[in-house]
């Protein structure tokens, strides 16, 4: 009997969703060839990314899922950085923790790096909201600031250090300012302080929030934010924060005791490491069937993925709803190669957005049959946290 290989190289949303599918579609040709399936990560969990404001903002939060605990026996994975590719010969290179390069042949290559989060310069201060231990800096330090204010009997500076600005206003700024807003409250009524002082700016370089959707979406959101406590500055960039001041683009100063980036997603730099063809931006070249242009054997999907609907030309959008569809349908695609059946074409995901918008609270929209539903409220949440749970199998 034949035995064919498979690797994912990444443990992100795309990652572990294109290891379900390739299992489930080998399962669907029933076991016509055996197959070995590797996940290759640098880390040895996957890191439940879209709820990276949580840890920011209460100790209570876990997003990390160890490897061992998503997959059934028969899927291996090792901690390791690609390092570099020979897709002629079908090889793969990776270094593992103790820094030994091994080389690993493939039959079918699944990229899903990823992205990276945009961070500042280092001159610009303030903490980026980019991976598990930036989350807890920033939590430890609104927490450091508020015990300081409990002993600041100046009051311009106390209410500096109970001023936090939220840099960049896409989901995760959204979702990190409100979630702040409850938590960093509760803290200051626990410490004695008077907790409407907490002051929560959410700065929008834009001139609404929400620009994918409607005007009516957006402004209801800046309502909701609102009455949770987060102030939104539209049509406005934070340029430095120094010394607890910061410079805004609006050319004037103004305080603050953090100053949080949320500036949103670059593709990871990896992907030029690996040789791969990648557009002016960055992202992975694919075919409508998620094949990496020129690299036989090798597929692309998630935030890595330059992925485009044939008839309109939109490209996809980078979260995770785009990534799990995208993985269900490479399974299909990939068993459909290799019996030499045409394989699935690209869809695009449905117009659907939701927002987390503190414990309990949240909002989601969608449009169908030209009409825009919005559903708010404890209902907008609990859709929300479902969208977050079934991109990790929780």
């Amino acid at each position: 009997m034949n035995r064919k290989t498979c690797i994912v190289i990444g443990g992100g949303y795309a990652g572990i969703h294109a290891v379900k599918a390739i299992l489930k579609a080998w399962r669907t040709r029933g076991d016509k060839e055996t197959l070995r399936l590797i996940l290759i990560d640098k880390q040895n969990e996957h890191i439940r990314k879209v709820l990276l404001f949580k840890p920011a903002a209460t100790a209570d939060a876990a997003i990390q899922v160890p490897f061992k605990e998503l997959f059934p026996e028969g899927v291996e994975w090792m901690q390791g950085t690609v390092v570099s590719m020979d897709s002629q010969k079908r090889d793969i290179f990776v270094q593992d923790v103790q820094g030994i390069i091994q080389s690993f042949h493939y039959d079918m290559l699944v990229v899903a790096l990823g992205s990276v989060a945009r961070t500042p310069a280092s001159d610009q201060g303030g903490i980026a909201l980019a991976d598990f231990d930036s989350a807890r800096r920033i939590r430890e330090a609104w927490q450091y600031n508020l015990e300081k204010a409990t002993r600041e009997s100046d009051r311009k500076e106390r209410q500096r250090l109970m001023t936090i600005a939220v840099a960049g206003a896409g989901i995760s700024g959204i979702e990190t300012a409100a979630e702040l807003a409850h938590y960093a409250r509760i803290e200051a009524r626990n410490k004695g302080l008077i907790e409407n002082d907490v002051r929560i700016h959410l700065y929008n370089a834009n001139d609404r929030l929400f620009p994918e959707g409607p005007e009516k979406v957006g402004q209801k959101l800046e309502r909701h934010l609102s009455a949770s406590g987060v102030d939104t500055i539209h049509g406005c960039k934070v340029l430095q924060e120094k010394d607890g001041i910061l410079t805004l683009s609006a050319s004037h100063e103004v305080l603050a005791g953090l100053c949080i980036w949320t500036l949103g997603l670059l593709p990871n730099a990896g992907l030029q490491a690996m040789g791969l063809p990648v557009n002016p931006e960055g992202y992975v070249i694919v075919d409508q069937s998620y094949r990496v242009i020129g690299a036989s054997g090798v597929y692309c999907i998630g935030d890595c993925a330059h992925i485009t609907d044939a008839a309109s030309g939109r490209a996809d959008g980078k979260t995770c709803k785009e990534a799990i569809a995208q993985a269900a349908r490479l399974g299909r695609i990939i068993a459909a190669d290799l019996e030499g059946r045409r394989a699935p074409e690209h869809e695009p995901y449905m117009e659907f957005f939701c927002f987390g918008l503190g414990p309990e609270q949240g909002m989601a929209w969608t449009r169908k049959w030209g009409i825009d539903m919005v559903i708010t409220g404890k209902l907008g949440w609990i859709i929300r946290k479902f969208t977050w749970d079934s991109a990790s199998f929780q």
